[in-house]
């Protein structure tokens, strides 16, 4: 499986902090953005990521990842123009998936849960369809919603409805087998001219293979892409570290734990950044795995 990290637009609801800067490089707490969104894809066991941004605004993802061996990941890049809608990540991506299957996720998203890491395996385990994750939220007219029957099968989707017939909205991380290129280059824009993603996901409604991870009560998920959630999310990943003195986040660490590292290299990640909070933990960590 392939991983696209979807990093471009404009960023306009967070003006002017990010007139100058792309918004997935702002810093959450104590690290990028983006550092949120790859962690899922790494604890999903995915070490090949594509990172999709902007002309002006790819260079500096390329600065910070490299190559991306540093964290054990095979890391390529690719140019958005314009922003034209989620789904486009597949045409963009159309290369770099092959015949693979892919996970795409949101670059301004955070997913946080004890039972994260056996959710991702699950679905990564589906040999084939869609899988979609939902959050309950009280305010589902802003998302897009899935409607579920009382086996917990999809039913129905609906993008920022006005009567939203369910809580459930669908959140920025999505699952698909390798269909998912084909049905991408057959949609339309819609009426607001995007490729949209709920097309996609219909698409698999209608074969009667789509999935639905609902993430309940114990998980986080927050969209950053205003300055109040920001902040929101900032503020939630420093409690979570300060008090539970763990990382959130942490690249160095999920890459060790999934083997992508070798603990020497998570010493010299971690010596490297030595003067912040942030290295410390990560040479406390290699310690105790010593």
């Amino acid at each position: 499986m392939k991983g696209i990290v979807l990093a471009g637009g404009t960023g306009s609801r967070l003006h002017p902090a990010t007139l100058a800067v792309n918004k997935q490089l702002v810093p959450v707490y104590d690290k990028p953005m983006i550092y949120y969104p790859v962690s899922v894809l790494m604890q999903a066991g995915i070490d090949e990521i594509l990172i999709i941004s902007t002309p002006d605004d790819l260079y500096n993802y390329v600065s910070l990842f490299g190559n991306g061996s540093g964290f054990g990941l095979t890391m390529s890049y690719a140019v958005q123009p314009y922003p034209e809608g989620l789904a486009q990540a597949f045409i963009i991506g159309r290369d770099f998936v092959g015949e693979d299957s892919v996970a795409l996720v949101l670059g301004d998203n955070i997913f946080f849960g004890a039972g994260l890491h056996d959710m991702l395996a699950r679905t990564r385990s589906r040999p084939s369809g869609a899988t979609i994750f939902a959050y309950a939220v009280d305010d589902p007219e802003r998302y897009g919603v899935v409607t579920l029957d009382a086996t917990g099968r999809p039913v129905h989707l609906a993008e920022k409805p006005a009567l939203p017939q369910s809580r459930w909205a669908v959140t920025g991380l999505y699952f698909y087998d390798n269909r998912v290129l084909d049905i991408a280059a057959g949609i339309k824009p819609s009426a607001r001219g995007e490729l949209e993603i709920t097309d996609i996901n219909e698409a698999y409604l209608r074969a009667g293979d789509l999935h639905v991870e609902c993430m309940s009560r114990g998980y986080t998920w927050l969209d950053m892409g205003t300055h109040d959630s920001l902040l929101e999310a900032g503020e939630f990943v420093r409690t979570i570290q300060k008090r539970q003195g763990q990382l959130v986040a942490g690249l160095e660490e999920i890459a060790f734990q999934q083997g992508f590292i070798s603990l020497a290299e998570l010493s010299e990640r971690g010596a490297a950044l030595g003067k912040t909070d942030y290295g410390r933990k990560l040479l406390a960590i290699a310690a105790e795995q010593a």
